[in-house]
């Protein structure tokens, strides 16, 4: 999985993804999700486990999730509600924000 961690005016915003999902479009209308090397990627991200994805989405104030892999590291630690992960043209997307 690639981890991408950055600061924003918001808070920490992390950007999780299954490394095979990077550089692909998912489209099931109205849904266009597009895993973007500029979002998801670049010299920030790195490749991390299970570990390091849930610290990082443990410390993020929002985040993005996509793939079966990262969503489903996500759902197992209790953070993402399995019932509100979208499928998306053969792939999965979770969204997370702390408040």
């Amino acid at each position: 999985m690639l981890l991408r961690e950055r600061q924003t005016p918001e808070g920490l915003l992390v950007s999780v993804c299954d490394e095979e999902c990077l550089g692909e479009t998912y489209v099931d209308d109205p849904v266009r999700l597009e895993v973007t090397e500029a979002f998801y990627g670049g010299e920030e991200a790195v490749e991390a486990d299970d570990d390091a994805v849930v610290d990082g989405l443990t410390r993020a104030d929002v985040a993005n999730i996509v793939g079966r892999e990262a969503v489903g590291v996500a759902i197992e630690a209790g953070i993402i509600d399995e019932d509100r992960v979208l499928d998306v043209d053969g792939t999965r997307h979770a969204q997370l924000l702390w408040m």
